[in-house]
């Protein structure tokens, strides 16, 4: 008997291309059955999934991969619940296929209507996070998109068992299960080949860590939607709650320091610092928090660390936060503006015109007053889950459900009119 051979991406991109046509013609009552079904089978193939997973775990841990990776790439049973309970969500949101955007009646009887359609395919390059093959492959086939997946090599068990499950559920539903696939070639050779695919793959997303996204936006020559790395900061205003503020900010930092919505630096205003520091620091050390601070913060809290210039440019991902000391908003929105990655930014503040100055003078995607960054997320803004955070202006920004996956088209009916 012959070896098994991986199918080249070249014939998974065609494959996709092809089911990505009978996605689009279908009933949308059929593509909510087939999310369903995926829910369904991930569920059954909960304990297969988790014997993957700690195959890769186990393997990963031996290569020595950053505690902060390990943390995205295990799962558990109620990760494996809450993908599940994702597709669920994203089955039952509204139908953005075929939604009609505006419709306009030109003076010479020409009706237009602007319609939002697929894009066709989507591949998505991501790291580590194996619930992302279970988002990403629902939020596609919510918006009538065939999907190519390609994880890292350290989820690769992981990730062939959850695609196996969201295929058999397609199955099952009588959709074609060639709508999800998985490039399961390690080499780096692969993701470079899906960057360039223009005739078989639609969009690009990029999810992971500043250095994928970085090859992805320089590297492809298929249109690409920049996720982003989260370099997020908050800002304690003169008039701020302190109690208020206190609560963000070890939300923001603590809760999943892993994720790109925490809070990376915190900047307070200079009339609050000497009553405000001590007391977060604290509870930071509570938490088992490293202080880095700017030479005024130093000596408030002489004990913490020296921040440096790269401090303000770092997404740690880790129990370290940066603290600067501002004399106003303006310099903090100065601040944010530099060193952001355009991703989340709060401010905490009892004044509303100086909320109302960060928010119109912060340029990110998702801009909070009195709020924790940790909300920048597609389940917590009602879209199910999420293909990825844009950090970018173009066509898409901030969390990015299924309605971010289709783009428009035209439909113009006359009763024979020429020009």
């Amino acid at each position: 008997m012959s070896a098994f051979v991986e199918p080249s991406v070249e014939n998974q991109a065609k494959l996709a291309k092809e089911a990505s046509l009978e996605l689009v013609s279908m009933e949308a009552h059929q593509r909510n059955l087939a999310l369903r079904m995926m829910a369904s089978e991930l569920l059954a193939g909960a304990g297969k999934i988790l014997d993957a997973n700690r195959l890769d775990v186990e393997d990963s841990l031996r290569a020595g991969l950053p505690q902060p990776l390990i943390k995205r790439l295990a799962l558990s049973p109620g990760k494996i619940n809450m993908m599940a309970k994702g597709l669920m969500e994203i089955g039952d949101l509204p139908e953005v296929v075929g939604e009609v955007v505006e419709t306009l009646e030109r003076p010479n009887g020409l009706v237009i209507r602007k319609v939002r359609v697929p894009f066709g395919v989507v591949g998505v390059i991501y790291e580590s996070r194996p619930d992302v093959t279970s988002d990403a492959a629902g939020l596609c086939i919510k918006s009538a998109n065939a999907v190519l997946l390609r994880g890292g090599k350290e989820a690769l068990r992981t990730n062939k068992t959850i695609c196996e499950a969201l295929r058999e559920g397609l199955q099952k539903a009588g959709v074609n299960p060639e709508c999800i696939q998985l490039v399961a070639d390690p080499d780096r050779t692969a993701a470079l080949k899906m960057m360039t695919m223009r005739d078989s793959i639609d969009l690009l997303i990029p999810r992971g860590g500043q250095a994928l996204i970085k090859s992805v936006v320089e590297n492809a020559k298929v249109p690409v939607i920049e996720t982003g790395a989260g370099n997020c900061h908050a800002y304690v205003d003169s008039a701020a709650d302190l109690d208020m503020a206190e609560q963000i900010v070890v939300n923001a930092k603590c809760s999943n320091p892993a994720v790109c919505n925490a809070i990376e630096t915190l900047l307070v205003h200079k009339d609050i610092a000497n009553r405000f520091l001590p007391r977060i620091k604290a509870v930071l050390d509570s938490r088992g928090v490293r202080l880095r601070g700017c030479p005024i913060t130093l000596k408030i809290l002489p004990e913490i660390e020296p921040a440096t210039e790269s401090d303000w440019e770092t997404e740690y991902l880790d129990l370290i936060l940066a603290v600067k000391v501002v004399g106003s908003l303006e310099d903090a929105v100065n601040h944010i503006n530099k060193y952001g990655t355009k991703h989340s930014e709060t401010i905490v503040t009892q004044d509303p015109r100086a909320a109302a100055l960060f928010q119109a003078s912060v340029d990110a995607a998702c801009v909070y007053v009195n709020a924790s960054t940790r909300f920048t997320d597609g389940n917590e803004f009602g879209y199910g889950a999420e293909m990825g955070i844009s950090t970018q202006k173009l066509h898409a920004r901030g969390p990015m459900g299924a309605r971010e996956l289709t783009t428009y088209k035209y439909l113009i009916n006359g009763v024979g009119q020429v020009r």
